[in-house]
């Protein structure tokens, strides 16, 4: 566990009804640090996040964000702390343009955080810039996409849960999402993001935690995980 973590996640178990989804999970993201969650379908990892935003009534454990747990939150406390949250699908304003869906996720600076304007967001993701004026509803599902991380940027967290970025995108879109996430990197913004695409995962993230059935079963750097096939093979392999 790192020294300058934004998020440390201890021991959270996460309940549907009676149904039991996490068990002990614990991670930690540092500051201007990507970390990826990575597992097949249902192993956990969209439970995870929403069992961090308060999304999940049943939850134990202790979720700290900047030192503040976050367990008894509610989701819009938790938001107003300046943790941001991109869903898996998107949901952006279909009736709205780029630029009014922008400027609904607009907030005031944050202590600490990086700050975003319409202008700089554009020049990170230039295929909103072309399209500024068109309908949500119209854009490509990439272009959704961009649009929806864009939109969490406007409201200036300070850490990002970016829910399944590349799934479902023409690889020259995918390659525009890595460079995108790199450039919120480099601007100090952390960010804990689910994937099943490894080799996405490798190009933008720092550590990695595999996720199955619920259950943390590695946590560590890249090269860490590369020197563990069995890893990879017991947990990620189809």
């Amino acid at each position: 566990m790192t020294e300058r973590a934004k998020l440390i996640v201890s021991n959270l178990d996460a309940a549907y009804g009676r149904a039991h989804i996490l068990f002990g999970v614990s991670l930690d993201v540092a500051a201007g640090e990507a970390v990826a969650l990575v597992g097949r379908n249902g192993a956990g990892k969209s439970t995870t996040f929403r069992a961090i935003l308060g999304l999940i009534a049943r939850r134990s454990g202790a979720i700290l964000f900047d030192g503040t747990d976050l367990v008894r939150l509610a989701p819009y406390e938790i938001a107003r702390r300046g943790l941001g949250y991109v869903p898996e699908d998107r949901r952006i304003f279909a009736d709205l343009t780029v630029t009014e869906n922008l400027e609904v996720g607009r907030q005031k600076p944050r202590l600490g955080a990086p700050q975003w304007t319409m202008e700089r967001l554009f020049e990170i993701f230039p295929n909103l810039a072309e399209t500024s004026g068109r309908l949500g509803g119209r854009l490509s599902g990439g272009e959704q996409q961009m649009l929806t991380i864009a939109r969490t940027l406007m409201g200036n967290p300070s850490l990002v849960l970016l829910d399944e970025p590349s799934e479902g995108l023409a690889p020259k879109i995918v390659e525009q999402m890595i460079a995108a996430i790199l450039e919120m990197k480099r601007e100090g913004l952390s960010l804990l993001i689910s994937e099943q695409n490894l080799h996405f995962a490798r190009l933008v993230a720092d550590r990695v935690a595999v996720i199955e059935k619920g259950r943390i079963r590695f946590a560590g750097t890249m090269a860490e995980f590369d020197a563990r096939p069995d890893i990879r093979d017991a947990y990620l392999a189809l």
